[in-house]
């Protein structure tokens, strides 16, 4: 909080899409971005391993929301077809 009772707020930023949510991958790098930094002024050999750790984390966390989307559909899937509307689970399974 500031001085004066004012929320101070970090770097703010906005990302819009159109008609659409973020796909799996904006969602990874995001993530990764929010647990791995590399310095700029590394030296070289411990910024290319930062660099491949960072790499394996984001397939991790891609590998993660990857599932968390197809189980969430099967949840959503299996709702759907307990109340009797099996044409819109099909719709959610193509998906």
């Amino acid at each position: 909080m500031g001085e004066q009772g004012n929320i101070e707020l970090g770097n703010v930023m906005v990302f819009t899409t159109d008609n659409e949510g973020h796909p799996p991958e904006f969602w990874a790098e995001q993530i990764t971005n929010k647990i791995v930094s590399v310095s700029e002024n590394a030296e070289p050999h411990v910024r290319q391993q930062a660099l491949a750790f960072r790499k394996y984390i984001y397939n991790v966390v891609l590998s993660g929301i990857g599932n968390a989307i197809t189980s969430d559909r099967v949840t959503i899937r299996g709702k759907l077809i307990a109340q009797g509307h099996e044409d819109m689970a099909n719709i959610i399974k193509e998906l």
